[in-house]
């Protein structure tokens, strides 16, 4: 029995004393009741406060109320007692078959194991990384690529249906300095003090004419249009590449010229006249504005300049408004530490255009990374010369290391990671000690094929009797609460720390003699060691599915 098993069979429980007229709730059975591992050994297999939440409601004290559906609980299947504890508390062990069928259950559900319905039925648009295609992405874009693909990967296991979203800058100023330190690279030319520098830029100028040599022939301005267009398609490309060796994947790639683009359906004109029309924007100074203080921002925001140029903000309320336009429910935004006071003005730009942007709009703040090496920062590239990218990063820490230890924290803390301790082969390293566990059931589990064990047809999943057993097993039972939880919250930092904590039960199991796997000897194989067996693979199910949940592997050797 999982903790969804018995939130069921509670919600039964209070169905049952409502028909009976043993209790009265006016806003009716609650659908689900939380349920949680104690903290404290010998406070049973799990425990739920039901009691104290709907006792007032009910009329009584949460102690009589616990008392009624304890009673109800304990004649129910699965379930071997039921204590009453503290001012209504409800402290429940269960059988040890029904604690066992967990086991059983994760390996029949294999990968789909700790997904759900959750968040079924909502389209979400996860908007992770937006840059220039004029340079490597940096370590500010790796934070984003690891957190932002957890973050998708959380909400699709908890059933909604999403979209991976990179919005490309690839439209304004920059993009022509970026033709013309192309441009002055391959002439020969010194870079312009504005412009970009770094030995990828002259690396990136030789390949284009290298592809292209009459490019260097062409009119002056002619010239610098053509860089700037290879070098976007080949900047592109690469940032592109680089996010699929990081097993970051868009579904999306989204260019901001479209949104300026004529005949463009969503344009950034037809934002702005849609406004017009419904009477949120106005002219003063010689600007157009959009009235964002009418719903809580501190002023109101810009979109047209007195000198008739756009604004950033006009390019964000017509993407916002094609997001939406695509069908998508929720929004999230995922944007840099720089970033705060985009907060209000998003959400005040969302009520705006109609919507409610406590439905409709998530707009996550990160915090800035360091990482040390030798005790000091790495700051410098050798091939961008002023940041450190991804690909280097890649190189120096490796996939696995580099995204395990950027998910494990929450967004909005700000963090310091050690090159060397990251990357060390010993059990203080989280990221080892997980992905060692998941191999170290590999490992268990070829043992036992090669003493011509397999997994029983109807294992005797009652013998999981043992105290380690069972704490093996509420674990296990845990992850779809863990997975729900990280969804609803985005926090797949809680997917980390959930594995960390299971290896850690499955290690101690590990280590207890009387839980062996595997008979010893020349003895035979009992069903306790086929019942193990079960257990072990659904360890391996777990960790493994959790760590695809990071977007990291579970390596069967290490």
């Amino acid at each position: 029995m999982n903790p969804e098993q018995l939130s069921a069979t509670i919600v039964d429980a209070l169905t049952a004393l409502v028909a009976d007229g043993a209790i009265t709730l006016p806003d009716g059975v609650p659908t689900q009741v939380t349920v949680e591992r104690p903290r404290q050994k010998g406070h049973g297999d799990y425990a739920t406060n039901v009691a104290l939440q709907l006792a007032k409601k009910a009329g009584t004290n949460p102690r009589a109320f616990a008392e009624l559906v304890a009673e109800r609980l304990r004649a129910s299947s699965g379930i071997s007692e039921v204590e009453v504890a503290g001012p209504g508390f409800l402290n429940v062990t269960v059988e040890a078959g029904a604690q066992g069928q967990v086991a059983a259950d994760i390996v029949a559900a294999g990968e789909s194991y700790g997904h759900s319905d959750t968040l079924a039925g909502q389209s979400i648009n996860i908007e992770f990384i937006s840059a220039n295609p004029t340079g490597p992405l940096h370590l500010g874009h790796t934070r984003w690529a690891v957190l932002g693909d957890a973050i998708a990967r959380v909400l699709q296991a908890a059933g909604a249906k999403v979209a991976r979203e990179f919005y490309i800058n690839d439209r304004g100023n920059q993009m022509d300095l970026f033709g013309a330190s192309l441009e002055a690279a391959a002439l020969g030319w010194p870079i312009p003090e504005d412009g970009y520098q770094g030995g990828y830029v002259a690396d990136l100028a030789a390949a284009i004419v290298a592809d292209d040599p009459g490019i260097v022939d062409l009119p002056e301005g002619e010239r610098l249009a053509a860089f700037r267009e290879a070098g976007y398609a080949r900047q592109l490309k690469e940032q592109q590449d680089q996010l699929d060796a990081f097993n970051t994947h868009f579904d999306v790639w989204f260019s901001e010229r479209g949104l300026h683009a004529e005949g463009f359906e969503g344009s950034v004109a037809d934002t702005l006249q849609s406004l017009k029309d419904n009477g949120h924007l106005f002219e003063a100074d010689g600007a157009l504005w959009m009235r964002t203080t009418d719903f809580g921002d501190d002023r109101d925001r810009v979109l047209i300049r007195s000198n008739g140029e756009l604004t950033y903000f006009a390019s964000d309320t017509a993407y916002y408004l094609n997001k939406r336009g695509r069908g998508f429910d929720h929004c999230i935004y995922l944007l840099g530490a720089d970033h705060h006071g985009y907060v209000g003005r998003l959400k005040a730009m969302a009520a705006c255009v109609g919507d409610d942007p406590a439905l409709t709009l998530d707009v996550m703040i990160g915090q800035l990374v360091k990482i040390m090496r030798d005790g000091e920062e790495l700051r410098l590239s050798k091939r961008a010369g002023t940041m450190v990218t991804l690909n280097e990063l890649m190189d120096e820490i490796g996939v696995d290391a580099l995204r395990y230890s950027l998910a494990r924290y929450p967004a909005d803390s700000p963090l310091t990671l050690d090159v060397a301790e990251i990357t060390k082969a010993a059990s203080d390293n989280p990221v080892y000690y997980v992905q060692y566990a998941h191999a170290r059931t590999c490992r268990m589990i070829g043992n036992a094929t090669d003493l011509g064990m397999t997994l029983p047809d109807e294992p005797d999943l009652s013998l999981l009797t043992h105290e380690r057993d069972g704490e093996l097993l509420r674990a296990l039972a845990d992850l779809p609460r863990v997975v729900a939880s990280a969804a609803e919250l985005r926090e797949p930092h809680r997917i980390a720390r959930y594995l960390e904590d299971t290896a850690s039960v499955f290690n101690k199991w590990y280590d207890t003699k009387e839980c062996r796997m595997l008979p010893i000897g020349d003895e035979p194989v009992t069903p306790a060691n086929e019942a193990r067996l079960v257990l072990v693979h659904a360890t391996r199910t777990v960790i493994a599915n959790g760590l695809r949940l990071l977007g990291v592997s579970a390596p069967e050797r290490m």
